[in-house]
Parts: structure tokens; sequence; C-alpha cells
């Protein structure tokens, strides 16, 4: 598999939805323990702890449905394979497997209890800089 320096450390990465992404990383860096990896925007924070991550994501208030909100990410090593298997088995997709400028080709579905899962797997090692996202003081 290919390291991208443009996704967070882990093989399973939980994303966490809150309506100020600024003041949840802040939160979780300060009262948790977590370090900031790398912030785009004021949308979306990579912390990590002990080498593992999380995602801090930007939760639209309008929408409150599971697959607006919190949501799971898995590395694999084929997502194409992956997504095959599970359309097959009769998923509902929300998005196809699609390449990303950072450095991902990623699908996504909704489980049978509604939460949103994307599938992920690194084409490319992409520095973060070069698409606009600012690293934090954690490797």
């Amino acid at each position: 598999m290919i390291t991208n320096r443009s996704m967070p450390p882990g093989v399973i990465i939980p994303e966490l939805a809150y309506p100020d992404v600024v003041a949840a990383a802040t939160w979780l860096c300060h009262v948790l323990g977590f370090r900031e990896r790398l912030r785009v925007g004021d949308h979306r924070v990579q912390l990590i702890y002990a080498g593992a991550s999380i995602v801090v994501t930007e939760r639209d208030d309008a929408s409150h449905a599971a697959d607006q909100a919190h949501a799971v990410m898995v590395h694999v090593a084929d997502v194409d394979q992956h997504h095959a298997h599970a359309l097959s088995n009769g998923a509902r997709i929300l998005q196809p497997p699609t390449d990303h400028f950072y450095g991902e080709r990623q699908y996504s579905l909704v489980d049978l209890g509604g939460h949103r899962w994307t599938f992920s797997q690194s084409i490319a090692d992409v520095d973060p800089a070069d698409w606009g996202g600012i690293p934090g003081d954690a490797p």
C-alpha cells in the first residue's frame, strides 16, 4: 500500500461532526490530549493520539441525518474490489469509487443503521501543503 501524507495514520478512522470544528479540535487537544496533525480550512481537522487518528468535521445543523454527521473511514488495499463486494451484497452506495486530488480513491456507503462509511485507498503520496492543508504540531 502507498503511504499518503495527506491521510491520517490508522486503518479505521472515526469522523466526528461538530458545529464548531476549531473549538472542538482545541477542546479535544487540551482536555483529552490529542495533537493536531493537519487543518483544512475551518471545516476539517485531523487529530492523533498514540498513533491513532480521528477527524473532526463540520456538522450541518440543518440536517441531523446519520449520513450527514458522524462517520467511519477505513483504509483498504483495493477500493474497487471492496466496492464491488459491498455492491453485490446489497449495500446502498452514496458515492462510487472516485479519485481525489489529495491522493485517495474513495467510495461511500450507508449501512443498515444509517451510518456513513468511507472506504479509502491511497493512490499517491500528496503533500497536504499542495492542496491547502496546514500542518499542526504532530507528525
